[in-house]
C-alpha cells in the first residue's frame, strides 16, 4: 500500500542523528517487505532491535498435506474447528499452496507472555467473531466483527481479545498483500471507481513506548518452523515511525458493492490481491435491475483458478444448507453454479443480505489433515438432488 502515515516522534531528515533526552541515539530501522525496492517505513527504537539473548529449539509447524491432487467440489464446516487458548495452536491450515495458506482459528485466549512474527508471509486476518486490540511496534489497532487486519510479514505483534469467543479466517500470503491495481492511480491513490477509499483504511493509533529490559520471547515462523527468539528489550520500544508499510484495518462493512442491470462477475467484489490469488468481499447489495434479470450467478467453469468461498452471515440463494463459517471449494477444471432450483427461486428478488469472503487462487489448493476432519462428505453430489 502506498498511503503515507506517521505516528510519534521522528527526526526532520531520515538517516540523521535522532537523540534521546539523555543524549543517546535512537536506533533507526528500515522496514520493508521487498528489500529496498518498494514501500517501506522507518521506525525509531529506544534500543537496537538486534539484541538477541537466547534462542529455543525450533518446532515444526508446517501443514500436513492429506490430498495433494483432487478434482471434485468440497465443503468444510469451519466452526467445527475447536477453540484453543493458545493463539498459535488455534491456527489450523486447511487449504494451502505455494502462494498462500488458508487458515481457520478459534483462539479463546490472548497473547500475554510472548509475541509473534511471521517472517514468511503477510497475514490477512478476517474477524468473523470477537473483538479486541492488535498491538504492534507501529501502535494499536482496535478491531471487531467484519474487520480485515492486514499485517506485513516481519511485523511483531500481540492480539488481545475482549473475551474467549473468537473466530478468525486467515490468509497467509507469500507475496505482499496489495490493493488491486485496477483501483489505483499510477501514483498509488485509490481511484474514484474503487469500492473503498483511503478514508476507510484505519492505520495504527496510540503509540505507547515500552522502555523495558528483560527477557522478551518472540515466536517467529520461517519456512514451516517456529523459532523461539528471546530479546533483551521490549519489542514495542518505538518512539515514532513514518512510511507506507504498516499494518492496517479495513471493515468489510465499508466495502461499497458494485451492481448493474444484469449479474456482475466476481471481479467487481475484489478487495485485495497477491501473486496468483485475489480476495473478494460479497456484501449486502441490491440485485440486478434489468426487467428480466436472473439474480442467481450463472454456471461457470473455473479453468485456471480454484474458487474458495468462506460464508460469514446472511442468506445465500445459490446454495443449500449454508452454515456460518462454512468453506466451499470449487477447483479449477470443472464447472459449478447454483444448486437445483436456485435460479428460478432467485427471479424477482430485489436484494441480498449475504456476507462472505472469497479467495480465488490461480494454482491448485491442497487439502490438509485438518480440512478432512471438518469436511461435509456429501457436498460433491449436492447438485444431483
Amino acid at each position: 500500500m502506498a498511503s503515507y502515515h506517521k505516528l510519534g516522534q521522528i527526526p526532520h531528515k531520515r538517516h540523521t542523528q535522532f537523540r534521546k533526552p539523555d543524549g543517546g541515539l535512537y536506533s533507526e530501522q528500515l522496514f520493508s517487505t521487498e528489500g529496498f525496492s518498494n514501500d517501506y517505513s522507518l521506525l525509531y527504537h529506544t534500543h537496537p532491535p538486534t539484541q538477541i539473548i537466547h534462542t529455543d529449539e525450533p518446532v515444526n509447524v508446517a501443514p500436513v498435506i492429506a490430498e495433494e491432487k483432487m478434482l471434485k467440489h468440497r465443503s468444510f464446516e469451519g466452526f467445527n474447528i475447536k477453540p484453543e487458548k493458545d493463539y498459535l495452536q488455534s491456527r489450523k491450515p486447511v487449504l494451502v499452496n505455494n502462494d498462500c495458506h488458508v487458515v481457520l482459528a478459534a483462539p479463546s485466549g490472548s497473547m500475554d507472555a510472548w509475541y509473534y512474527k511471521n517472517a514468511d508471509a503477510d497475514e490477512m486476518i478476517f474477524v468473523h467473531e470477537g473483538s479486541g486490540v492488535l498491538r504492534t511496534m507501529y501502535g494499536e489497532l482496535p478491531f471487531g466483527y467484519g474487520d480485515y487486519l492486514v499485517i506485513p510479514r516481519g511485523t511483531i505483534y500481540q492480539i488481545h481479545f475482549k473475551d474467549t469467543h473468537n473466530r478468525l479466517f486467515i490468509v497467509e500470503s507469500f507475496s505482499p498483500i496489495r490493493f488491486p491495481k485496477k483501483y489505483l492511480s499510477k501514483y498509488g491513490q485509490l481511484l474514484e471507481h474503487s469500492p473503498y477509499c483511503e478514508r476507510d483504511i484505519r492505520a495504527p493509533q496510540n503509540l505507547p513506548t515500552f522502555d523495558e529490559k528483560g527477557d522478551f520471547l518472540i515466536k517467529t515462523k520461517k519456512k514451516g518452523m517456529l523459532y523461539g527468539i528471546h530479546y533483551g528489550h521490549h519489542p514495542f520500544d518505538v518512539v515514532g515511525w513514518d512510511g507506507c508499510c504498516y499494518p492496517f484495518a479495513f471493515s468489510i462493512h465499508d466495502f461499497e458493492p458494485i451492481t448493474g442491470r444484469v449479474h456482475q462477475p466476481p471481479p467487481v467484489h475484489q478487495t485485495f490481491e497477491g501473486n496468483n490469488y485475489v480476495v473478494c468481499s460479497f456484501c449486502p447489495r441490491l440485485f440486478d435491475y434489468h426487467p428480466q434479470a436472473i439474480p442467481a450467478p450463472y454456471n461457470h467453469s473455473n479453468i485456471d483458478s480454484d474458487e474458495l468461498l468462506y460464508y460469514v452471515d446472511g442468506d445465500f440463494m445459490s446454495r443449500k444448507h449454508v452454515t456460518r463459517g462454512m468453506i466451499t471449494l470449487h477447483p479449477s477444471g470443472i464447472p459449478h453454479g447454483p444448486h437445483p432450483g436456485a435460479v428460478e427461486k432467485s427471479i424477482g428478488a430485489k436484494e441480498t443480505k449475504e456476507l462472505a469472503v472469497m479467495v480465488d487462487t490461480f494454482h491448485p489448493l491442497q487439502l490438509t489433515v485438518e480440512a478432512l476432519a471438518i469436511e461435509n462428505p456429501n457436498y460433491t453430489m449436492s447438485w444431483a438432488e
